[in-house]
């Protein structure tokens, strides 16, 4: 009965469309537009009866760029970058119209920022924003791509602490929204919530929990838009957090997570979820630290899993469409993940029977000293942070010029000493490969480049990364002392708690407990 109904609306849909007018599409894909911030299960199904009528290209482009939007919002990035895929190519690219052009790009963008590969969705969105014909602002259509290429730029910006070039963007995104539609208005809030954040990483608070509370209400006068509601709480919550106000940032991520808890915004809760976890576990209430964590924990699995999938399949698409991405056509190859993990092993194994032959020996006591002795040097310089002890290392190392040139290492160093900056090595999920991807750059290339120039490869230099970062804030924060070793190694990105305190030992010559019993003991007295 129900598969009935459903293809009786399928067929009342495709009668309608065939009689639909250009302005009479509009309606059908801006109340589609709507649902994707509603139920994305029922974007996808509403906006799949448009799709299955229509055969006019334009229209089936902004469809499908819709569909795959439900699906990245649910965390299904396979299907999400299979729906873009789908597009339209028994025609040449040149004898496309432009709008198709522009909307395709803009999706292929979107699947890149998606799949956090930021660098290769920033090189799209500067190539079609360069051309004057989507800046000229007399066509409704093309403005809503524009709006939404120069809100892809403002996130980009904003992930590499760009903060001023990103609010910039937002406001370029601002000027190519009119008040003719829901999306437009969907949008303007979409803007305001990012300015917000953004706002926020600039120290000024006050600023963006006013813009928050109005763009609150703004959400709330269309009581279904229940993503941007959340999303709102979301951000909302950061304020009070910041200002240790743990309580009121708690009960307002539960109002958060209630607007979507029934539904697929897996992204959107994982980040609820963590957020959560880390406001209980500074109240000290263990029980919903766990319960948020454990549901962080498993969201965030299926997640990374289905990035890892999408950006398989990426390489693939991009592949098939021949188009030039060293980076993309060197992971097509499934066993080399089964390379790279049995070499993690194999690292791994070597450095605990290394450290076990030197457990009888008096070398920790040195690495202790000389440990000590680094972070007493970094507190005078200003307290730098550990990535530049690390990058700033071994840069004298000797290079083969047969290898790599001067200039690709120079640009590969530049980026490392960003992803440095960005702290993003704390990140569970880092591998190689993923650093590969995320950056640009050829995998070879960037293994050469830290083996070279960090003087170790690069599982040591991450761990190494790590174990400084989380050593500085045990003495820096006196919060941290009082953590259990299982938290530091989960939040400085170690799989297990043996693997941290083995990597933690041989870079500090102790444990971690010793070495937060000789803190503690210094701070007393």
């Amino acid at each position: 009965m129900v598969q009935t109904i459903r293809f009786l609306l399928i067929i009342f849909c495709s009668v309608l469309m065939k009689g639909q007018s250009g302005p009479d599409f509009s309606i059908l894909a801006d109340k589609a537009f709507q649902k994707l911030y509603q139920n994305p299960d029922d974007c996808i199904s509403y906006s799949q009866s448009l799709l299955i009528s229509d055969q006019n290209p334009e229209h089936r482009v902004v469809l499908q760029n819709i569909i795959s939007q439900a699906y990245a919002m649910k965390g299904d990035y396979v299907q999400s970058v299979n729906i873009y895929s789908q597009k339209d190519d028994t025609k040449e690219k040149e004898n496309q119209s432009f709008f198709i052009q522009a909307a395709g790009d803009y999706n292929l963008a979107d699947q890149y920022q998606n799949l956090d590969l930021y660098s290769q969705s920033q090189r799209i969105i500067t190539g079609i924003l360069a051309d004057n014909k989507l800046l000229k602002g007399d066509n409704p259509r093309m403005n809503a791509i524009t709006a939404k290429l120069y809100q892809l730029q403002a996130i980009n910006f904003g992930i590499n602490r760009n903060l001023n070039e990103a609010l910039e963007s937002l406001g370029k995104s601002d000027r190519y929204l009119g008040p003719h539609n829901q999306e437009n208005q969907i949008l303007e809030i979409e803007n305001r919530i990012f300015k917000a954040s953004y706002l926020l990483r600039q120290n000024k608070q006050e600023e963006a929990k006013h813009l928050l509370e109005s763009t609150l209400l703004l959400a709330e006068k269309n009581t279904d838009y229940y993503f941007l509601q959340a999303l709102v709480y979301e951000n909302l919550s950061r304020y009070y957090f910041l200002k240790e106000d743990y309580d009121k940032a708690s009960e307002i991520l539960e109002k958060g997570l209630s607007r979507i808890e029934s539904l697929p915004y897996n992204q959107l809760k994982a980040r609820i979820y963590e957020s959560l976890s880390r406001n209980f576990f500074a109240l000290h209430h263990d029980e919903k630290y766990h319960q948020y964590n454990k549901l962080y924990t498993e969201l965030r699995t299926q997640l990374d899993s289905n990035t890892k999938e999408g950006i398989r399949y990426i390489v693939k698409l991009v592949e098939t469409n021949q188009i030039n991405n060293l980076e993309f056509q060197k992971q097509k190859q499934t066993k080399k993940v089964l390379l790279i993990s049995a070499g993690i092993i194999t690292i791994i194994l070597s450095l605990l029977i290394y450290f076990l032959m030197l457990r009888s020996s008096h070398k920790d006591l040195k690495k202790q000293s000389e440990f000590f002795q680094k972070q007493k040097e970094q507190e005078l310089k200003t307290g730098p942070k550990p990535s530049e002890e690390i990058n700033s290392g071994n840069k004298t190392s000797e290079k083969d010029p047969n290898k790599i040139s001067k200039e690709k290492e120079d640009e590969i160093l530049q980026k490392l000493e960003e992803w440095e900056k960005q702290q993003r090595y704390l990140d569970k999920s880092m591998s190689l490969s993923v650093l590969s991807s995320q950056m640009g750059v050829n995998t070879k290339y960037l293994s050469e480049v830290i083996n070279s120039s960090k003087g170790k490869n690069f599982n040591s230099y991450i761990n190494e990364l790590r174990i400084n970062h989380i050593a500085r804030l045990l003495r820096t924060d006196p919060v941290y002392l009082n953590y259990k070793v299982s938290y530091l190694a989960e939040y400085s990105g170690f799989s297990s708690h043996s693997a941290f305190t083995t990597v933690f030992k041989s870079v500090t010559g102790m444990s971690p407990n010793i070495y937060i019993r000789e803190i503690s003991k210094n701070s007393a007295s």
